[in-house]
């Protein structure tokens, strides 16, 4: 989606065959809930992930000293906490929040660039990050979008600022779409009141505070944010609540008036292997400003549990699939088009697809180029088809067909996703603001093939054979008159150095105070 848990471990403590967690000041689960040590104990499912009991949940503060934003006096306190048991809704069933949070220095399923990438300057620039949330029995997806753009600046531009700058257009941005009849934007010129972290993935804004009451500037508990906000938004790696309403700036026929939820994630999947290093899903040159718009999936599965009203409806879910990304940059792509499917029919465990394709500026040669990306997550391994690993190839339609094929030496995958679904108009960001330059169905078929590939070239033993009719696809920018088929694969020597195993953030840790932001 162009835009705009697993749990963190403390410790992990390997005991023969078993990891254990080791959890500093774990306090009880609720009045009527005791804790047991012994019923938290991880187990390692099929799949390779290390898992709790479904009938336990555990937060974890994701925010070590340094990285949290600065906030006011009666924040302070609160922001290396994550939310307690939910207030939002007294008639709640279901136990969106877990228990108390215990401080965790990092997390092993955290992706490179979870953080906020912006760096002060006042060039143009936005960042944006898209939650999806699917609950299979209900055939129906929500997804939240949140935008900053141009915070350098913040309201109307002065005289001065637009002669010295040129154009410009500050906002803080959230849309959410459910199924393809319901879409929310609120909107507000005042980048002040938007926060995220620079080193993880936390942010939040404030549209609406309560009377007499400051903003945060950080992750509090959802009791304060209740409190404080009226009409906001926060977003951690283990969490996310808020309450909108549309602010009838736009308008694409499909209007939902308001939408409050609270909702507590487990990630399965970043995006890599379940137990080695995550990924820049670009590429370890991401760091390098080589391409924009830079985008990268902070966690391509997890399980959600929580509730949200939308209108006079009221969903409650434990344990749905869920999936996060962002995007950022100076410049917005001209093409694209993108899918992603982590609730597929039949699976014996669980799946995440996600594809995507455009025609991104390369700053260094002024030029642009056409790139094409699957990666599939399944049974805690991590199959990546890139134009730096062999062929990416695809065909897509104007509208209602999403064909592409890959391989790599090991392995090789097709797919094909279809709707006869209109599809739901949504904002992004463009050279002249945001506009409706993209369209988006919950509602695609999909087809998914991995076969192992022979050291002749052809298909081996197959992998994972499985449909799905709740695929996320999308196309956006354009033009669209034409069907856009494509072969994208890098130069030997371009797969050379891309193929480096270099970890950035890794080499980045010796030197923490010149970690750039968002990294």
């Amino acid at each position: 989606m162009f835009t705009a848990c697993m749990f963190p471990p403390l410790s992990i403590i390997s005991t023969n065959d078993r990891a254990l967690f080791h959890i500093n000041g774990l306090s009880s689960l609720g009045a009527s809930q005791s804790f047991n040590s012994h019923s938290c104990l991880p187990s390692i499912c099929r799949d390779g992930v290390l898992t709790f009991p479904s009938s336990i949940g555990i937060m974890a503060s994701f925010l070590s000293n340094g990285n949290a934003p600065a906030s006011d006096a009666s924040t302070s306190e609160k922001q290396n906490q994550l939310p307690r048991s939910s207030s939002l809704s007294d008639c709640s069933t279901v136990v969106a929040s877990p228990a108390t949070p215990t401080v965790v220095p990092s997390r092993q399923l955290r992706t490179p660039h979870s953080g906020y990438h912006f760096d002060g300057s006042k060039r143009r620039f936005f960042e944006g990050w898209y939650l999806k949330l699917s609950i299979p029995e209900e055939k129906t997806s929500f997804a939240f979008i949140y935008s900053i753009e141009d915070p350098a600046f913040s309201g109307t531009l002065s005289e001065y600022d637009q002669r010295e700058y040129g154009p410009r257009f500050p906002g803080a941005g959230a849309q959410v779409m459910e199924g393809e009849n319901n879409y929310l934007f609120q909107c507000s010129s005042d980048t002040n009141m938007f926060w995220a972290s620079k080193h993880e993935l936390a942010l939040g804004n404030t549209f609406v505070a309560h009377p007499g009451k400051s903003p945060p500037q950080g992750i509090i508990s959802n009791e304060e944010f209740s409190a404080r906000v009226e009409q906001g938004y926060q977003v951690s790696p283990v969490w996310h609540q808020g309450l909108l309403h549309d602010s009838g700036r736009f308008s694409n026929g499909k209007t939902m008036k308001s939408i409050r939820w609270a909702y507590s994630t487990r990630p399965i999947f970043g995006w890599g292997d379940v137990l080695a290093t995550q990924k820049a899903t670009a590429g370890w040159l991401a760091v390098l400003p080589v391409f924009e718009p830079h985008w990268q999936v902070c966690m391509a599965g997890g399980l959600s549990t929580g509730w949200i009203e939308c209108g006079d409806r009221r969903f409650e879910f434990q344990d749905v699939p869920s999936y996060v990304e962002k995007n950022w940059g100076g410049t917005f792509p001209k093409k694209w088009f993108w899918g992603q499917c982590n609730a597929f029919n039949d699976s014996p465990s669980h799946v995440s697809l996600t594809i995507a394709g455009g025609r991104r500026y390369l700053p260094l040669t002024r030029s642009y180029e056409e790139v094409g990306l699957v990666g599939v997550h399944y049974e805690g391994k991590f199959y990546e088809f890139a134009p730096w690993k062999g062929p990416v190839e695809w065909e897509i339609r104007p509208w209602g067909y999403w064909h592409m094929k890959a391989w790599n030496t090991q392995y090789e995958v097709e797919l094909i996703g279809t709707t006869k679904n209109s599809g739901c108009s949504i904002l992004c960001p463009t050279e002249s603001g945001m506009n409706f330059l993209c369209r988006d169905t919950f509602f695609g078929d999909m087809k998914l093939e991995l076969w192992e590939r022979t050291s002749t070239g052809t298909k081996g033993e197959v992998i994972l054979s499985v449909t799905s009719d709740m695929a996320a696809l999308e196309v956006g920018g354009g033009p669209w008159d034409s069907v856009w088929n494509h072969r994208s694969e890098s130069s030997r020597v371009a797969k050379a150095l891309l193929g480096l195993p270099i970890d950035v953030a890794s080499l980045f840790s010796w030197f923490p105070s010149r970690t750039p932001p968002g990294l």
